[in-house]
């Protein structure tokens, strides 16, 4: 009995040693997260970045399902690169929305009618023209940037009355001297605003990003027209998108969320 009770202690603080290490430290509040829930115990503090407006818009990219939880997007898709979050609407979705008008050889990749899909507008304080990738900005002058991710989950239908994806595309708009997406989501909810990191496949709780972000996202869905999305990439779109990428799941280690005010 005590040989037994001594194995099970050690796998017991085994365990515990294995859970630690899995929680990376020293790195400031992580994203993505459930963003209904306010809770967090990282004290690491940055200067919360201006309104998108007052910088230069660099990136739009998708991920398929939503990273982010939400009150509009909180049916679990999974986990690993391809999991996440969809949108509430999604099982009442009607065959007609559901059609596929390219029978699986749309133009742009890893979506299709009844998926989700989280947007995200980059937007930086350096001097930069959108681009590719998160590279695009930052510069060698302004290697460390300010950054601001405007968020908004949809839902992809096949319907030419849902929302246009090109009316938030960018298309060389100009305001202030500043680049700026046509648009941004209006009508999805008061954008949940709070300090976190980027996001992607190649970061976890185990895996930190160390770049400093603050984000802004709407908490309901909002349906997009399938043919809007092809549109984008058939029109040639700066950042050279053409597909949709995987997700980093939720962080939910409190230890590495900032508190949302």
């Amino acid at each position: 009995m005590i040989r037994i009770a001594a194995v099970a202690t050690m796998a017991a603080c085994l365990a515990t040693s294995a859970t630690s290490e899995q929680i990376c430290s020293g790195f400031g509040p992580q994203t993505p997260r459930d963003i209904s829930d306010l809770r967090g115990r990282n004290t690491q503090i940055f200067p919360a970045a201006p309104a998108s407006t007052e910088m230069n818009l660099c990136n739009i990219h998708t991920h398929t399902n939503a990273e982010h939880k939400g009150p509009g997007f909180s049916v679990y898709a999974g986990d690993g690169d391809h999991g996440g979050w969809k949108c509430n609407e999604t099982e009442s979705l009607t065959a007609e929305e559901l059609e596929d008008p390219t029978h699986g050889h749309g133009a742009f990749h890893g979506v299709k009618p009844g998926d989700t899909i989280e947007v995200h507008w980059v937007h930086t304080s350096c001097q930069v023209e959108p681009g590719p990738g998160l590279g695009s900005c930052l510069s060698e002058s302004c290697a460390n940037p300010v950054l601001r991710v405007e968020a908004q989950v949809f839902l992809v239908v096949n319907d030419d009355d849902a929302a246009d994806f090109m009316d938030y595309a960018y298309r060389g708009t100009m305001r202030n001297g500043l680049h700026q997406p046509r648009a941004l989501p209006a009508g999805t909810g008061t954008p949940v605003v709070f300090p976190g990191s980027t996001t992607g496949t190649k970061y976890t709780q185990a895996t930190c990003s160390p770049l400093q972000v603050t984000w802004s996202v709407r908490p309901q869905c909002q349906k997009v027209n399938y043919r809007s999305l092809l549109k984008w990439v058939a029109d040639g779109n700066v950042f050279e998108e053409d597909h949709s990428h995987g997700v980093r799941q939720i962080v939910t280690a409190l230890q590495l969320l900032a508190p949302i005010q």
